[in-house]
């Protein structure tokens, strides 16, 4: 009994003490191709042990990490063989997109010294990553040339004439306190040196790289099918994404098309409640268009994001038995990262003392409506990102360190739908137009189901996905486009949001006919939060044995 467990222990151990290089060397990490056969190889013989382990004698959390554990290190190898570290770039990511994640504020002098030594090693960071991109257009699998329009502006924008309008400068133009003036003397001197030396001469290279090397030799064709070996890699994706070997692509693209009718029904009779006069198509261009449903001023859209939270905060009592501990606060997105997002973003943090945030994007206000802005808080702060993300963070002493680290979007975007869901029992859609905004989240996250299988397994062209989008969803031209790019550039991501959250309704269903009058809405979340982040499997086991104990 104690072997399994300490045999389990070990290969843990050894899996989260796995070094790749040394990250004070490298800090901004290592990207050549030989790194990432070494870690796929490491993973592949943990996978090798892992079967050799005994489940019989092991507690159920300890066999859960065990399937996880073979889960995410099996996603290791498939990544390196299907050689996905090849595209380190998307339509609204990408490895010198993720720079604009180390601009924070500057606790110390330790981590002013720990943020120049990350500026200084962006030219060798995007040596490799060319590395990286030029094997892509060799083997045929880039990126397609469709999803780049306006890229410039993401390297561009880092190109400065002056120190101090870079945005990477910018946390040195507030230094802490606790710094004496010699200090502040020589971290200012390095960081003029760090950005003139190191930061634009890198995006320098990104633009030369992009416009002469990369851009022209990108793919035309639009879906992962389209390239060698791309019908068996979507189906990988299918499977990663869904966090289950139960569909094919095509089996999504049905389910996808039957949600459609079924919000599109729900849709209408909010329609016919308001009494407008048109059709459908002429009610989305109403809430596009109408001025009513919009702010013109960034901390007008934040006011209503903070007040629609704390509206939130105040129920979460009775709907759940454990909260995090950790709080949340409310700011715009990032204006380097603002053009490329869709709505929202939460961005958690692991460290104990600082909070996460719920990023709320302010660029381009006129696709900013107010009725969403119930669903995105719902999904993007709580009880969505924010509360399931911390309490995972949170289970110290339960759990292992790569299960409190691990995310897995059919579990985590999944839980986040059904937060929205959770929004209509809150009371929080007050209105006709808000239950539509909601609604409207809905149908676009079924639509991808559409419209993610159209593109890499159907053969859909760009048009088709923009067309099927424009006519079912709310989403604004421009969100759709940069939607559109995403689904594209991502094959399969996109199918976790609504299986995910497909697979929760079902449960909650399932528990509350079987209870009934016995379910209880705070033990019914304990259950699917209590083992933190796992895959759909996993979660349809637990609410089966809760339901069993519970009726027993």
């Amino acid at each position: 009994m104690h072997a399994q467990k300490e045999a389990l222990e070990k290969i843990i151990e050894e899996v989260e003490s796995f070094q790749l290089y040394d990250r004070n060397e490298f800090p901004l990490g290592r990207y050549l191709p030989e790194v990432y056969k070494k870690d796929a190889d490491f993973a592949a013989k943990q996978l090798k042990k892992l079967e050799s382990v005994e489940t019989k004698n092991l507690s159920e959390t300890e066999k859960i990490s065990l399937e996880l554990l073979q889960f995410t290190i099996q996603n290791r190898v498939d990544e390196y063989n299907f050689g996905l570290y090849l595209n380190p770039i998307q339509a609204d990511q990408g490895f010198h997109l993720s720079l604009n994640y180390r601009i924070r504020p500057l606790r110390n002098y330790e981590s002013a010294k720990n943020y120049l030594n990350v500026l200084n090693d962006m030219p060798r960071f995007a040596e490799e990553h060319f590395q990286i991109l030029r094997m892509a257009l060799e083997k045929k699998v880039s990126q397609p040339k469709v999803i780049f329009e306006g890229y410039e502006s993401t390297y561009n924008q880092h190109i400065t004439e002056k120190v101090v309008d870079n945005a990477f400068y910018g946390p040195f133009l507030d230094l802490p306190s606790s710094l004496t003036q010699v200090q502040k003397d020589s971290v200012l001197s390095a960081a003029k040196v760090a950005i003139e030396a190191s930061v634009v001469p890198t995006f320098k290279k990104i633009k030369d790289f992009f416009e002469s090397e990369y851009l022209p030799g990108t793919r035309n064709s639009f879906g992962i099918s389209d390239t060698p070996g791309g019908d068996e890699l979507y189906q990988n994706r299918v499977n990663y994404y869904t966090t289950t070997n139960t569909y094919t692509a095509e089996d999504v693209h049905q389910i996808g098309l039957k949600e459609v009718a079924r919000i599109r029904s729900e849709m209408e009779e909010i329609i016919k409640s308001v009494r407008f006069k048109g059709s459908f198509a002429d009610f989305l261009e109403f809430l596009r268009t109408d001025p009513q449903f919009y702010v013109t001023d960034g901390e007008e859209l934040l006011k209503e994001a903070r007040n629609i939270a704390k509206q939130i905060d105040a129920q979460l009592p009775a709907y759940f038995s454990t909260l995090p501990g950790k709080p949340y606060g409310v700011k715009k997105v990032p204006d380097a990262l603002a053009p490329k997002y869709t709505g929202g973003r939460y961005s958690g943090s692991r460290s104990p003392t600082e909070p996460g945030y719920y990023l709320v994007n302010t660029y381009k206000l006129d696709s900013r409506p107010l009725y969403v802005l119930p669903s995105l808080t719902l999904h993007e702060a709580v009880p969505g990102h924010h509360l399931q993300g911390s309490l995972n963070q949170e289970m110290s002493d339960s759990i292992p360190q790569f299960r409190r680290n691990m995310y897995l979007s059919a579990f985590g975007e999944g839980w986040a739908l059904y937060a929205e869901f959770l929004g209509n029992e809150m009371g929080m859609y007050k209105t006709p137009y808000e239950k539509f905004g909601k609604l409207t989240y809905e149908m676009w996250r079924a639509a991808r189901l559409v419209v993610d299988t159209g593109i890499h397994a159907k053969g859909w062209t760009k048009q088709q996905v923009l067309d099927f989008m424009k006519d079912n969803t709310a989403l604004s031209l421009h969100e759709i486009n940069t939607e559109t790019d995403r689904y594209i550039a991502w094959p399969g991501q996109a199918l976790s949001y609504k299986m995910g959250e497909l697979k929760i309704r079902e449960l909650r269903t399932k528990a509350e006919t079987e209870l009934d009058p016995d379910f209880n809405i705070r033990e019914f979340h304990e259950v699917i939060l209590g083992q933190g982040t796992v895959t759909l499997p996993i979660l349809e086991r637990r609410v089966n044995k809760y339901i069993s104990s519970k009726r027993n």
